[in-house]
């Protein structure tokens, strides 16, 4: 009992990878450099300020007006320089909106990436659950085949079987010795990848259960609820959000352009030594543009072939993610089926080789009889152990298929990572170096 308390279960894993997974933190870093992009648009809102300063010395020698010059001034000065854009054809506003397309669009490419990490989670969990059952299992064949190959040569010695027999199991024996030589290293292979996808090293895992009671009750409403909510529709749909707003940007272009600069300075030392002045100047700036040599046109027109594309690749998802959907819901009810019936296999099987071995002490049948019947016994428990680990994936992969495998839906007992927290953080910064979290 004490083990089976401190086991690991597949929920478990699932927060340790939510937590650790180096792929979707590495995402979630990706979404925070992205959220940067709307602060960087805001900027075209806000004015630049920009102070200079200078200092120098000049000699002058001649004469001026009857007047002999022999000078020498140290000339500088310090001013300061306001910009600000008042109208630039909409292209900030633009940027903005692109920008914050683009801040969803990769939020949910972020849930896509914790929908692919759990379930690679759920496979490495469920692959290192059945290969090591089925490392166990033919481990005991080993032994089963060892007291065979006993029991056998014992015949043999006291003239029941002939040296085929003993032949026979011990062909069988080495088989058998070779499966569990490739079953160690399917187990190792697994193991790896379980410490690639969940971060630790497994010990003591609890079995997994399917996760039924998030699959809806038809293919259709499945279908439904993929086309609805799966991020990778999300994702495109935003994206095409942010290049229609590239095409707005391109085209802002070609309007006026407005804009205002004040200017201050003080001057020293400028014609003679002593002299000082302050200059201020206010200027509005329009500028209209006539032709620019096709540049913007040209961008406009592709940007407008890009959008397109991007149309064209929302119905294209839809599409994979509705196949998506049918494939899982269709290896879910072929394992279902697959555990019933590899059951009912299992328990015939088990009759069966009690029932050859109780004809074989009589002589009514023979040794190669009984190793195919603990051979098929062996088959079924394997095919057993695969379509209960199948049952499970598959079930995790349905949700995972309709965009819902997530922490906060599965209610994972673990935190939930928020993207918006960071985005409200930075999106109005006017200045700073230092990231949210002090770096």
């Amino acid at each position: 009992m004490a083990n089976q308390a401190s086991a690991e279960t597949l929920e478990g894993a699932l927060a340790r990878a939510y937590r650790g997974n180096p792929t979707l933190n590495a995402s979630r870093a990706t979404t925070r450099y992205t959220d940067e992009n709307v602060a960087i648009a805001q900027s075209g809102y806000r004015p630049t300020v920009a102070l200079s300063a200078d200092i120098g010395t000049s000699y002058t020698q001649g004469r001026f007006s009857s007047i002999n010059l022999n000078q020498t001034t140290t000339p500088g000065g310090a001013g300061v320089t306001i910009n600000q854009t008042i109208f630039n054809g909409f292209q900030t506003d633009n940027n903005v909106r692109r920008a914050e397309s683009t801040v969803f669009s990769q939020r949910e490419t972020l849930r896509f990436t914790e929908l692919t990490v759990l379930y690679n989670a759920v496979q490495a969990y469920m692959n290192v659950l059945s290969n090591t059952a089925t490392l166990e299992l033919n481990r005991n064949n080993v032994e089963v085949l060892e007291e065979q190959l006993r029991q056998t040569r014992d015949r043999f010695n006291v003239g029941e079987v002939t040296r085929t027999d003993v032949a026979q199991a011990e062909a069988r024996l080495a088989g058998a010795r070779s499966q569990v030589s490739a079953a160690e290293s399917a187990l190792r292979t697994s193991i790896g990848i379980y410490r690639q996808n969940i971060g630790v090293e497994p010990r003591s895992l609890a079995p997994g259960r399917p996760l039924d009671r998030y699959v809806p009750g038809s293919l259709d409403a499945a279908i439904a609820i993929g086309l609805q909510e799966h991020p990778q529709i999300s994702s495109a749909i935003h994206a095409l959000d942010a290049a229609e707003a590239q095409v707005k940007v391109y085209e802002g272009q070609l309007y006026p352009q407005a804009s205002v600069q004040g200017t201050v300075s003080q001057r020293y030392d400028s014609s003679f030594p002593g002299d000082n002045g302050v200059s201020a100047s206010l200027v509005g700036r329009v500028t209209i543009p006539i032709y620019e040599g096709g540049q913007v046109y040209a961008q406009v027109r592709q940007q407008k072939e890009l959008v397109g594309q991007y149309r064209i690749q929302v119905d294209q998802i839809r599409d994979q993610i509705r196949a998506q959907i049918v494939d899982f819901w269709g290896r879910l009810e072929a394992a279902k089926a697959q555990v019933i019936a590899a059951q009912a296999q299992v328990q015939a099987n088990e009759v069966a080789l009690n029932g050859v071995r109780e004809e074989a002490r009589v002589g009514q049948r023979t040794t190669l009889d009984v190793l195919n019947a603990q051979q098929e016994l062996l088959n079924s428990r394997v095919n057993l152990i695969v379509a209960q680990r199948d049952r499970v994936i598959y079930s995790y992969g349905v949700v995972q298929a309709m965009g819902q495998l997530t922490a906060r839906f599965t209610a994972l007992p673990v935190e939930a990572y928020s993207a918006k927290i960071h985005y409200d953080q930075v999106k109005d910064l006017w200045f700073g170096l230092r990231t949210p979290d002090g770096r």
